[in-house]
């Protein structure tokens, strides 16, 4: 059986999606800017709903599992790495819709690359810092750490996909485009 927090992270994916692509739909396709901004700004709100929801459960008696974690990962990469999905969808609107310029997209080598890299990673640190602290509220929701463990193990593989990608990306490129 599917555990019900995560038919909600679930939804609150689409329905950052859903609510995202109407404020793009709304500023660029239909020409009505200030509706565009108003639904843009209510992006976070599907993290509220997903805070809210994941505290709820936990505080009417719900043992403390991988889900919740999930939920903390979720919020953490959703604030740390939100603003830049923002912009992505929003360049690629703004130049198919409204005839704005192409897309930026990511240097390929150089210094340029490297800064790149290291800037991405440290959004990954704040997501992690971010989910970090919200595991550190729901263990406090739940008030004890004997019913924590499926949420401090969703923190270790955070931290080991943060490893990875520091060793793959940031300083691999530090060491690759050097002298370039």
């Amino acid at each position: 059986m599917v555990e019900p927090l995560v038919v909600l992270i679930v939804a609150c994916e689409v329905g950052l999606w859903v609510v995202l692509g109407a404020g793009l739909v709304a500023r660029y396709v239909l020409r009505m800017p200030r509706l565009g901004a108003v639904l843009l700004v209510c992006t976070p709100l599907v993290d509220v709903v997903l805070l809210v929801a994941t505290v709820v459960d936990l505080r009417a008696g719900g043992e403390a599992n991988a889900s919740h974690g999930l939920a903390a990962i979720y919020l953490g990469v959703s604030v740390a790495f939100g603003h830049s999905v923002l912009r992505w969808a929003d360049q690629r609107f703004d130049h198919r819709f409204a005839g704005g310029p192409p897309p930026v997209k990511p240097p390929e080598r150089g210094p340029a690359r490297v800064r790149h890299e290291w800037r991405e990673w440290g959004k990954f640190v704040l997501a992690w810092a971010i989910a970090g602290a919200i595991v550190l509220l729901l263990v406090h929701v739940v008030s004890t750490p004997e019913r924590a463990g499926g949420l401090l193990g969703q923190m270790w593989g955070m931290t080991v996909v943060g490893l990875v990608w520091l060793i793959g990306w940031p300083v691999y490129h530090t060491i690759t485009d050097k002298g370039e």
